[in-house]
């Protein structure tokens, strides 16, 4: 079973080259960090914090892309969690209602998926493992 999350904190430090993002489960209590790439976490803040740029930035093409090709991307779903790297599928949809998985990392999918406002899914067993604390 997928459970919604929500992305609800991006930690950029300019010194380091990984940075981490926290998803939190939308009806619960449950979150977990995911470290990813400085760019990636650039390109997500970019996006969420309203910053226009003048020509388009690498997400910013790929979702062009999608939109031309007259498919909608439906949502995120992070999968699977293997030797603590997560692994992620864009769940797209194209105009006949037929659905295509595309692999993706998760920092790349969360990145498309605040540009399409498309809800984030994480798979019941990956949150088991990966959950390390609960809000209170």
């Amino acid at each position: 079973m997928d459970i919604q999350v929500e992305l609800i904190k991006i930690i950029i430090d300019e010194k380091r080259q990984d940075q981490v993002i926290v998803l939190k489960e939308k009806n619960g209590e449950r979150q977990f960090p995911i470290v990813i790439g400085f760019l990636e976490a650039s390109s997500i803040k970019m996006k969420l914090s309203g910053i226009k740029v003048p020509r388009p930035m690498t997400h910013d093409l790929l979702m062009s892309t999608i939109e031309n090709l007259a498919v909608t991307l439906e949502k995120l779903v992070i999968d699977k969690l293997t030797s603590n790297t997560f692994h992620a599928k864009l769940v797209l949809r194209k105009d006949d209602g037929q659905e295509v998985r595309v692999d993706s990392r998760p920092s790349d999918g969360i990145a498309l998926a605040v540009r399409a406002q498309a809800p984030i899914f994480v798979d019941e067993n990956v949150i088991q493992k990966a959950s390390v604390f609960k809000v209170e």
